[in-house]
């Protein structure tokens, strides 16, 4: 991995020799969300990603983004490149209406040994691919946090022994997320990524979703819908192939440079079929 590259990818070249401190994570996990967005749009183009996370970074430092397979694992991978004692966790991110679990369909990130005055354990919650969720890292700490919009809350989790849950704000696209503290590597998410890319049921396979972070709020663009929340917040439906292209590059910073004419007019195809399904009252 280039980690020259990826740096320069989030904005921040100077920090390639920066020592390890909970300042410089909150630094490089607020550049991440907010110039790599949560998108699977691979799965609408027909392309095959792996959990690998140096495959991950090198399309992240190509101007891509990625779900939390993708994000959370090139991550960990830049963060040990500079230094940093990161763990990888098995996670469960519970929709609206579910049941909390740890269903392994999300990879969840853990930093120790950064003490600072708001956390003096110096462990801290890294979370760069839940979309909507948090802005920075979180103090592994049971409380009550408030970042933008949205207001967290982090206690011990009733279904991982050991573990814990992250209960997202009322406003957010899921209700909460529990994980365990065992450490695990990549591999442990191979299976369920195939289930998660390829399923008919899978989310990403039935909406074509993009966010973007930033520290007033949230984009999000489901299908043709987009939405702001949090400060400037507003919606609109995007009704052109040029709106949908113009929209990708300007909020989500996503120029896409690396699809084709041909690939682009497929995807809309694709998303404006699968809006027009969800407007018939079809599952999209």
């Amino acid at each position: 991995m280039d980690t020259a590259a990826y740096l320069r990818r989030l904005g921040l070249p100077g920090l390639l020799t920066a020592p390890a401190s909970a300042e410089t994570l909150r630094v490089l996990h607020m550049a991440h969300v907010e110039r790599v967005s949560y998108e699977a749009l691979e799965i609408w183009l027909g392309r095959t990603t792996t959990v690998d996370p140096v495959e991950s970074a090198e399309r992240i430092i190509g101007g891509r983004g990625g779900y939390c397979y993708h994000l959370n694992g090139a991550f960990s991978q830049l963060a040990r490149a500079l230094g940093y004692d990161v763990t990888r966790h098995v996670g469960g991110v519970q929709g609206r209406g579910g049941e909390p679990g740890v269903s392994g369909n999300h990879l969840v990130l853990t930093v120790r040994g950064l003490p600072s005055d708001a956390n003096p354990g110096g462990e801290w919650l890294v979370d760069l691919g839940l979309g909507d969720a948090l802005h920075e890292p979180l103090p592994l700490v049971a409380g009550t946090y408030r970042q933008g919009p949205f207001t967290y809350v982090l206690r011990p989790s009733e279904v991982a022994p050991g573990g814990w849950r992250l209960d997202h704000d009322p406003a957010g696209s899921f209700a909460g997320m529990d994980f365990g503290m065992s450490a695990v590597e990549m591999s442990a998410f191979a299976d369920k990524h195939v289930e998660l890319t390829t399923s008919p049921e899978s989310g990403f396979v039935r909406v074509a979703t993009v966010q973007r972070r930033d520290a007033y709020g949230v984009d999000t663009l489901r299908g043709l819908a987009l939405t702001r929340l949090g400060r400037g917040a507003h919606s609109v439906t995007l009704g052109t192939a040029r709106d949908y292209y113009a929209a990708l590059a300007d909020v989500f910073l996503l120029p896409l440079d690396d699809v084709s004419a041909g690939e682009k007019d497929r995807l809309w195809r694709k998303v404006y079929a699968a809006h027009e399904s969800w407007l018939a009252g079809g599952s999209a």
